[in-house]
């Protein structure tokens, strides 16, 4: 088990609960509400964990969390840079050095304002498109991402590799996409300078796909901002969002989140996917940490979900 201080890191993991107020993560706040701040299974929900598992940890009991588990807490609890590292420190865990990857910690400020767009799909990516956190709207709309480490972390990787990558868009917007992620990439790039991630990455992209290499001879380079997007839903269908991006101060992450004009149809199949989102519903697509999620044959139509919101 380590050096892990178990009495210790329990008590710290629920101080750090008890300042989080409901609100401030998206989660209603009841009448009956007998503790300060979040509930451990509310904790737990939040990291993508078992109540039980989180609640052995409070107890100071269990085994030696991982360096996953703890990144997911991190978030979870809306942790600084110095209570992350508090924390990998009481679980006898190295901090992670890289400010890159699915591992980076989450900038405060971007995750403060993902924290209240609650009635809209929105995520926190990094600027190689790995997902570091989504609110539940986005995870309805999007899925969850695949739990891969390395250059398969990256959705734009998995774009140019992985054919069942691209089903989230109809066949006839993919050579847009493609031309976009990689205009993108060569921005990243060269901001990045002489990053290894970023040359590897690239490397291995022109070795793979013909398709990538001859849109990267194209040199091409253009942030992704703002977009429109048509998103096939295996419930909804298709649905014609506008995409925008906030990046943070340094560039390496990015708050994204989905719109549609009100009165638009558009407007309309969002609404019918917090329905879907408060059902606790799959979207449908086989993501690997898909955990314990109905399958799409058993959801209502949407049809049927618009006479249940009425």
């Amino acid at each position: 088990m380590g050096g892990v201080h178990h009495a210790e890191l329990a008590a710290y993991l629920k101080s750090r609960r008890d300042r989080i107020r409901p609100s401030d993560v998206g989660l209603p706040t009841g009448p009956r509400r007998r503790v300060p701040g979040l509930r451990r299974e509310e904790v737990a929900q939040l990291a993508g964990l078992s109540a039980d598992y989180y609640t052995e940890l409070e107890r100071g009991r269990g085994a030696q969390p991982s360096t996953q588990v703890l990144v997911s807490l991190a978030r979870a609890l809306r942790l600084n840079g110095d209570g992350r590292d508090h924390l990998f420190h009481l679980a006898d865990r190295p901090i992670p050095p890289a400010a890159h990857g699915p591992a980076a910690h989450v900038q405060p400020g971007l995750l403060h304002l993902l924290d209240q767009l609650t009635t809209t799909p929105a995520q926190i990516i990094t600027d190689l498109h790995e997902i570091l956190v989504q609110n539940p709207l986005a995870a309805t709309l999007v899925g969850r991402p695949p739990a891969l480490r390395g250059p398969e972390a990256s959705f734009v990787h998995r774009w140019f590799t992985d054919p069942d990558a691209r089903i989230v868009y109809p066949v006839e917007d993919h050579p847009h996409h493609s031309r976009v992620f990689v205009a993108d990439l060569q921005a990243v790039a060269a901001r990045r300078g002489h990053d290894t991630e970023v040359t590897r990455m690239v490397a291995g992209l022109r070795a793979r796909s013909p398709e990538f290499a001859a849109l990267w001879d194209t040199h091409d380079v253009a942030l992704r901002r703002t977009d429109h997007k048509r998103i096939v839903h295996p419930v909804l269908g298709l649905i014609e969002l506008d995409c925008h991006n906030l990046f943070s101060e340094d560039g390496c992450q990015r708050l994204l989140w989905f719109t549609a004009p009100p009165g638009t149809e558009g407007a309309d199949q969002l609404e019918l996917l917090s329905v879907i989102g408060t059902q606790d519903m799959s979207d449908a697509r086989e993501m690997p940490d898909a955990r314990d999620m109905p399958d799409a044959r058993d959801m209502p139509d949407a049809d049927e979900l618009g006479r249940q919101q009425a």
